[in-house]
Formats: structure tokens, sequence, C-alpha cells
């Protein structure tokens, strides 16, 4: 499957345009700041710094007319990646409240807008992703800092780029 995003200098889709259909380590010679987005094709994460670090953002097919959309901090994209996956597949996810995979543990196949309100335990120190691809959000309601978590083993949040566990929400990423 092919993937495709427009970065635009300004908001609602103005300014210089830059596209791509790959992985961009390095964003900033093709353009100085970014106020919308259209993702075309395929779902992309974007990083706030070069060479895939800094604040990620998690976008699937749509338009973004200004960076409050894709829940930006800033203006500013460093590098961006694309990943591709099988739509309609099985996605689960086991949380602990201990790092290392410990403590109480629960599985979820659907999304959590609140971790207070579904998980005995007050904060996630390590999770497994069995199956799918999932945002994780530092805050409630699919809001705050982004994590983008592919299957595999989490077992501290320092694994998955936070500096603190998550007391927030997650969500299957399911959109094409």
């Amino acid at each position: 499957m092919s993937s495709k995003i427009i970065f635009y200098e300004e908001r609602d889709f103005q300014g210089r345009a830059f596209e791509r259909d790959s992985d961009c380590p390095d964003t900033q010679p093709h353009f100085s700041r970014c106020n919308s987005i259209k993702v075309e094709s395929g779902c992309w994460v974007l990083y706030e710094k070069p060479n895939f670090t800094g604040h990620q953002y998690v976008l699937t097919r749509g338009e973004y007319p200004n960076y409050q959309h894709w829940m930006g901090f800033s203006d500013t994209i460093g590098s961006c990646k694309t990943f591709s996956y099988t739509t309609g597949g099985p996605h689960r996810i086991r949380i602990y409240d201990r790092p290392n995979l410990q403590g109480h543990m629960m599985e979820f196949s659907e999304d959590c807008e609140s971790v207070q309100d579904h998980f005995r335990c007050r904060d996630i120190y390590s999770c497994n992703v069995v199956e799918g691809f999932w945002t994780m959000y530092d805050q409630p309601g699919y809001r705050g800092q982004q994590f983008f978590m592919r299957p595999g083993e989490y077992r501290k949040f320092s694994d998955w780029g936070s500096n603190s566990a998550i007391n927030g929400s997650f969500r299957r990423v399911t959109e094409f």
C-alpha cells in the first residue's frame, strides 16, 4: 500500500507545499514551518525534531487545517515515517502498573478514553502491544503528548518515549 502526505507552511493548505511518499529523517531543508497537512494515503508518525525524535503525532488519512487539529504543540515538524498494516485486524494491548510487565495487568482490545476510569491502578508503567498499532496519550480524552506503539514489549515508560508513567488514554490506529 502506498503512502502520501502533503505538508503546507500556512494554515488551511496555503503557502509552499512539500509532498512525501516515504520516510524523511529531516524535513527542515524542505519547509521552515508546518501549519496544515493532508494525509492522502497511509498512516504517518510525525516527529517534532529531525531523526525521528521529539514529540510524536500519529496521523491517518484526512485533512488537518492547522497544527491544533493533530494536537501539535507548535508548527514544527522535523521528520516523518510512514507505516502500513492490514486494516480490520485484531488489536490487543496489555497494560501493567509496574515496570518490566509486572504487577496488575489488564488487557484491552478497544480504545480507552481514561486509564483511571478503566484500570484499577492509576498509572501505566509498562505494556505489551500484542496485536495492532496503538497511540498512547499522556492525558485522558485522547489529548496531550502522543506515543506511537508498534507490537512489542515496552518494559518501562521510557521505552515508548515518555518521561513518566502514563495516566491518560490510548486508542487503536484503525483508519486508513
